[in-house]
Formats: C-alpha cells, structure tokens, sequence
C-alpha cells in the first residue's frame, strides 16, 4: 500500500488550503476497510494527530486545534482522502501526513503508532 500526499504549499493567514491524499496498491474495497487519518509535524516537534475519518467517511474526529476549521472527507471508488484548511494560521505551518489506520477498532486513533501505512509529507507553510 503506498500513500501519496499533495497540495501544500504556502499560504497567507486566513487563507485556504486543500490536501488530498491518493491511495495505490489496493482495491477501492481494501481501501474502503481502512479508517484515514491525517497528521502533521512541524519542525523540531513530534508528528501530531489532526484528524481521522471513519470507513465509510462518516462521523470524522478531529483535534481541538484545527476543530471548526478543518474537514476531512473521502472517496473510497477513487481511493482518495482529503483535509481542507480553512482560517490557516500560522501555527499550522506543518508537513502534513495522511495515514491508514487498518484496525478493526471502533475507537479513533490518535496516536502515529496506531496507523500502519504512510504517505510521504507535503509541506503547508503559513505566512503571518
């Protein structure tokens, strides 16, 4: 399974962004099976939990700090997952990850080590 993470880039505060994340090397029916979440690291700080969405994209649970201003969506026939940013700050200035959470748990996880697969990182930088 490989995960490949787009769409960041630089940004003024206040500003939007949209990620999406492409999964390959399985069936839209593997991949409908897998919850996806979203995390991000900034420089010198440990890889920190944004939000995870559920298999079949409902009820999406997402941290405090980005609660009301980011939303997570997906589309299993396209094997594709996607982290909308809206009212940016700079804060969350960040490389961005999504994940595969492969467990059959019906808790979010909300910790890296919970996620199985990962996609490579794509910078969003948020100027002030």
């Amino acid at each position: 399974v490989q995960l490949q993470a787009s769409g960041g880039g630089l940004v003024q505060a206040g500003g939007s962004l949209r990620l999406s994340c492409a999964a390959s090397g399985l069936t839209s029916t593997e991949f409908s099976n897998y919850r996806m979440g979203w995390f991000r690291q900034a420089p010198g700080e440990e890889r920190e939990f944004v939000g995870i969405i559920t298999r079949s994209g409902g009820s999406p649970f997402y941290a405090d700090s980005v609660k009301g201003r980011f939303t997570i969506s997906r589309d299993n026939t396209k094997k594709m997952v996607y982290l909308q940013m809206n009212s940016l700050r700079p804060e969350d200035t960040a490389v961005y990850y999504c994940a595969a959470d492969t467990s059959r748990s019906v808790l979010y996880h909300t910790s890296p080590r919970e996620y199985d697969y990962w996609g490579q990182g794509t910078l969003v930088t948020v100027s002030s």
